[in-house]
C-alpha cells in the first residue's frame, strides 16, 4: 500500500510599509488575514490590527530560535511579516535558506531603496546600497568615492549623526546627506544637509540616507584597487609593501564569497585589501603578537572591513579550528616547523597558496616545495629614486622570492 505523505504547509512572507494594511495588495492581505500564524515584529504585527491569526513576536535573538518556532507552528498556515521587500536585506532570503525556494512564498512590497530612489530622482542602477542594520558604520570606508550615489540602511535614529561624523573625517563634509524616515507612511518626513552641517543627534528610527559624496580639496581619496599606500596602514615597518602587495593580490586572486588566511599579518595589510576587493570576501589574519593584532583590528575599521577576523598565536598552532580557506598567504612565520605543510593541508583542492620570502632560510624552503609541487617561482624587486648627496640615486628595497602555487 502506498502511503502518500502530506507536504508541509508553504510559509508566506509578506512585505509591508509604513502605511500598513492600506497599503496592501488584495493578495497579500488575503494571505495575511487567512493566516493562522502572523509572525514579525511588535511594529509590523501592530500595522494589521484586523488580522485575526495567533500573533508571535519575534524574540531576541531571533536566528537561533527560528527553526524551533517554525516546526512548533508546522501544521499551521504561516504569514510571516517584513518591512518592505522581503528579499532585500530581510527575513525572505533567510527563510528560502533554512527551508528551501519550495517552501517559501514571497509577496514582495517596494523596497526602501525603491521608494529613496523613487523620492530623490535617483535610478536604482546606479545607487551602492550599505546596509548598517546591527552593523558597524565603518563599513561605509570603501564605498566614499568621490561622485558615489549611496543609500544607507539606518540601523537607528542615531545613525546619520554617525555616519555624517564619519564623512567629515574622511573629509567628505561637503557630502550631500538626505536623510528619509518613515517612507511611505502619513508621518513621512525628509531631512537635507550636508556632511558639515548635519546638526540633527537623533531622528525617526525607520529611516534611510542618501548620500552623494563629495571630497575637500584637501580630503585623501584612496583607491579601490589593490596597492593601498604604506601610510593608510599603522605598522611597525612590517608591512608588505605596496608594489609587493598589488602582485602579491593579483595572484591570490580574490574572488567573491572566498575565504583568505594571511599567516604572519603583520600589520594585516593583503587581509584587508582582500576584503576590499568584494563586500563578501573573508580573511582571517594570523599574528602572533598581541599589539600587531590590535594595530590589524584598527586598520580593518579604518580602512572599511570591521568584519575581519584576527586570530593572536603563534602558527601552526593558531591554524587549527579555522574554516577551510580559498586561498593563503604566508608573509611570516613561514621558517616555523610545520606551517608551510599546515597550510598546504589545509587548502581545498583549487586553492591558491602564495609565499613572500624575503630570508634565505624561507627561500630555500619554497625552492624544496616548489621542486616538489611544482607552481612558479618569481624574484620581485623594487627601486625607489632617493637623494644622494646633492644628486638622485635609486634606492634598492629589499628583493622577494614569490612563490605561487595553486592545489589540484
Amino acid at each position: 500500500m502506498n502511503v502518500q505523505q502530506e507536504k508541509p504547509e508553504l510559509v508566506h512572507v509578506v512585505g509591508i510599509g509604513a502605511d500598513g494594511a492600506a497599503g496592501l495588495s488584495p493578495t497579500a492581505r488575503s494571505i495575511v488575514d487567512s493566516a493562522e500564524v502572523l509572525f514579525g515584529s511588535s511594529r509590523q504585527l501592530g500595522l494589521v490590527p484586523g488580522a485575526a491569526g495567533r500573533r508571535v513576536v519575534w524574540p531576541s535573538p531571533l536566528l537561533p530560535a527560528l527553526p524551533g518556532l517554525l516546526a512548533e507552528h508546522a501544521d499551521r498556515s504561516i504569514c510571516v511579516l517584513a518591512s518592505g521587500d522581503p528579499m532585500f536585506y530581510g527575513i525572505g532570503a533567510t527563510l528560502v535558506k533554512l527551508l528551501g525556494p519550495d517552501r517559501v512564498r514571497i509577496v514582495a512590497h517596494p523596497s526602501s531603496l525603491s521608494l529613496a530612489c523613487a523620492r530623490i530622482g535617483w535610478p536604482v542602477q546606479e545607487t551602492a546600497v550599505v546596509s548598517l542594520v546591527g552593523r558597524p558604520v565603518e563599513l561605509l570606508h570603501p564605498r566614499v568615492q568621490p561622485g558615489n550615489r549611496l543609500l544607507v540602511l539606518s540601523s537607528d535614529g542615531s545613525t546619520p549623526h554617525d555616519v555624517a561624523a564619519l564623512l567629515r573625517e574622511r573629509g567628505y563634509g561637503p557630502s550631500s546627506m538626505t536623510v528619509l524616515s518613515d517612507l511611505g507612511g502619513e508621518d513621512e518626513q525628509r531631512i537635507t544637509s550636508t556632511a558639515d552641517g548635519w546638526e540633527e543627534s537623533s531622528v525617526g528610527p525607520l529611516n534611510v540616507i542618501a548620500i552623494e559624496c563629495r571630497p575637500a580639496p584637501d580630503a585623501r581619496v584612496l583607491p579601490t584597487t589593490p596597492g593601498l599606500p604604506d601610510d593608510a596602514f599603522e605598522h611597525d615597518g612590517q608591512i608588505t609593501k605596496l608594489e609587493v602587495r598589488a602582485v602579491t593580490l593579483a595572484r591570490l586572486a580574490p574572488t567573491p564569497g572566498q575565504l583568505l588566511w594571511d599567516v604572519g599579518a603583520g600589520a594585516g595589510s593583503i587581509a584587508i585589501e582582500w576584503m576590499r576587493s568584494d563586500p563578501s570576501c573573508r580573511a582571517v589574519a594570523v599574528e602572533h603578537r598581541d599589539d600587531r593584532a590590535q594595530r590589524i583590528t584598527a586598520n580593518a575599521a579604518a580602512l572599511g572591513v570591521p568584519g575581519l577576523q584576527v586570530v593572536t598565536g603563534a602558527v601552526p598552532r593558531a591554524l587549527d579550528g579555522l574554516d577551510e580557506p580559498d586561498a593563503i598567504f604566508v608573509g611570516g612565520g613561514g621558517t616555523a616547523p610545520g606551517v608551510l605543510e599546515a597550510c598546504w593541508a589545509a587548502l581545498r583542492p583549487g586553492g591558491r597558496l602564495v609565499v613572500n620570502a624575503v630570508t634565505l632560510e624561507l627561500e630555500a624552503l619554497v625552492a624544496d616545495w616548489y621542486r616538489r609541487v611544482g607552481g612558479e617561482l618569481v624574484r620581485i624587486s623594487v627601486e625607489r629614486a632617493a637623494p644622494i648627496g646633492g644628486f638622485t640615486g635609486w634606492r634598492p628595497s629589499m628583493p622577494v622570492t614569490q612563490w605561487v602555487v595553486s592545489k589540484r
